[in-house]
């Protein structure tokens, strides 16, 4: 039942995937402790987001992986009251995920 709680009312297409950044990267702390808000104006910084659903061609990345991909590149979009992040598959920059051989994590 947990699995049907979870689907989104969607379905993807082509190399589009909708991801979801977690609400603890909208802030961040400096090694001195300094809280830097979201706002914050910074240089060009890519941003990390965890796969929630993917089209039939995507290849690089599974739901569950988180990617990295810069901010100017997305369209956000509500789907069920929650805020998503719809994506190319060609704007990604690099996919963590566990299933990956190298030490790193990350294949670019």
């Amino acid at each position: 039942m947990a699995d049907e709680d979870t689907k989104l009312p969607i379905k993807m297409l082509n190399d589009r995937l909708l991801v979801h950044i977690p609400d603890k990267d909208s802030e961040r702390r400096t090694m001195g402790g300094i809280l830097i808000p979201a706002t914050a104006q910074l240089a060009k910084r890519l941003v990390w987001a965890e796969v929630v659903a993917l089209g039939q061609n995507v290849r690089s990345a599974e739901v569950g992986d988180r990617v990295l991909f810069s901010p100017d590149d997305r369209y956000e979009v509500e789907v069920g009251g929650k805020d998503y992040i719809m994506l190319r598959e060609r704007d990604l920059h690099a996919v963590a995920a566990s299933r990956n051989e190298s030490s790193t994590g990350l294949y670019i």
